[in-house]
């Protein structure tokens, strides 16, 4: 029997041959595909575009109808009138402006050791 005897010339022919077929194929997938990705792939994320489209307008509409329904609060909020001003507050303003413990009492509606206490704690210092 003979013996089977590669050389490496035979080598190096089978290996430009097996490279040549790879670079032919990867040329007809180049082709067929494009340079930017398969034509599922395209299709597949044209798809995903438009989806994440919608999902945005889905979203944009969201926002509007919250924004709108804040406008509406706030000018509610805008239309309600002022809160009244405490007794507590006015009997401050009345110290300050001097009155007495009992005019604060009376003018305010408080107790007379209420009166007492913030006409002591914001009475004009007069020296």
């Amino acid at each position: 029997m003979e013996a089977f005897v590669v050389t490496w010339r035979e080598l190096l022919i089978v290996v430009i041959a097996v490279l040549a077929i790879y670079v032919v194929e990867l040329l007809l997938l180049l082709r067929w595909f494009g340079p930017s990705g398969s034509r599922r792939w395209r299709s597949a994320k044209a798809g995903t575009e438009s989806d994440a489209t919608a999902e945005l307008t889905r979203q944009v509409g969201e926002l509007r109808k919250q924004v709108a329904r804040l406008q509406s609060e706030v000018e509610r909020l805008q239309q309600t009138p002022a809160p009244q001003v405490s007794p507590y507050n006015l009997a401050i303003q009345m110290a300050r402006q001097g009155a007495s413990a009992s005019d604060v009492a009376s003018g305010c509606g408080i107790s007379r050791g209420e009166a007492e206490l913030i006409v002591a704690l914001y009475r004009k210092l007069r020296i």
